[in-house]
């Protein structure tokens, strides 16, 4: 008994090492004195080593503080390193939206009966998975640099420059690793019938829209996918990284919200299978204020509000 209660330990607190769990608890980066924080310790074969292992979530204030660091890592990355990692991003974020079709999009009796679980089921599983193969892999995507990318900004960690080159790499990294992706599930035909039409249904809807609902439907969108990244950033294992993801994420799934990258992937996908829907009504009317949305609604309502608690007061 003794062997596996320290087994669990270990399990339960050990940490992954992406970018967004970077010297967590290194007092040199924080960017305000944080609480003493009591942390358990492992003890491995032989009785002599201890590791302390950090928290599995770190307090307000110092997530700040790793989300600004977190950021500025990101910002001094080189265009070619930022480009791969936001290509691999596309194809993560884009295989949970594939599992979104195949799954909740799949149960079109559901939907008739009990609309409510149809969505939770399409919320639950998909998106939520693909966020965190890209936290874990350390990857990026545009509308998590929105916010920490802002973050790094605001506390003089990067530059406007910085900033504009890592949005405007990720979000073309992030386009072609969708797209790559679409044309895989097209011409695989791993779709069943019911997830192609709903491919176009989903398709048709999102560019039908005013483009002022759209942009508010992003924002709301954007809120909650820069809150999971941000939570995330102060999430030191696996299994608090995946519970700061699993609950907004599926959340904007299931309220139908609208998500830039998802709808890299999604859209196209539709207009393969048939959706009537051009490539300029796809990007003047969905994609172009969806991604102003998702950045206003992660740099501004998420970045500078929470800047504005815990940040640089100078």
């Amino acid at each position: 008994m003794k062997y596996l209660s320290l087994c669990l330990s270990f399990l339960f607190y050990a940490s992954p090492t992406s970018s967004f769990a970077t010297a967590a608890t290194s007092p040199s980066l924080l960017l305000s004195p944080s609480p003493t924080l009591s942390r358990p310790s492992v003890l491995f074969s032989g009785g002599d080593t201890t590791l302390a292992a950090p928290p599995p979530l770190l307090p307000p204030p110092a997530i700040y503080a790793n989300a600004a660091n977190a950021g500025a890592s990101k910002l001094a990355g080189s265009p070619s390193k930022i480009f791969n990692l936001a290509v691999s991003s596309g194809i993560q974020i884009s295989l949970g939206c594939f599992l979104v079709l195949g799954v909740g999009a799949a149960c079109p009796e559901l939907a008739r009966s009990n609309p409510g679980l149809q969505k939770l089921m399409m919320g639950a599983f998909g998106l939520p998975l693909g966020l965190l193969m890209t936290l874990v892999t350390g990857g990026e995507l545009v509308t998590g640099n929105f916010v920490l990318g802002t973050i790094a900004v605001r506390e003089k960690k990067a530059t406007l420059s910085q900033l504009m080159k890592s949005w405007g790499v990720s979000y073309l990294g992030n386009l072609v690793g969708s797209l790559l992706l679409a044309s895989m599930v097209y011409h695989s035909r791993a779709l069943s019938p019911i997830s192609s039409a709903s491919a176009v249904a989903i398709a048709t809807a999102k560019t039908s829209a005013p483009f002022a609902a759209t942009f508010l439907k992003a924002t709301l969108c954007s809120y909650l996918v820069g809150i999971a990244v941000y939570m995330a950033s102060g999430a030191s294992s696996l299994a608090s990284k995946a519970v700061a993801v699993w609950f907004p994420i599926s959340a904007f799934v299931a309220l139908g919200l609208e998500h830039c990258v998802a709808n890299m992937f999604l859209v196209p996908l539709g207009m393969a299978f048939g959706a009537e829907v051009s490539v300029g009504t796809f990007l003047l009317k969905n994609l172009l204020p969806v991604t102003l949305g998702n950045a206003f609604g992660g740099a501004g309502m998420v970045a500078l509000a929470f800047g504005g608690a815990y940040g640089r007061k100078d």
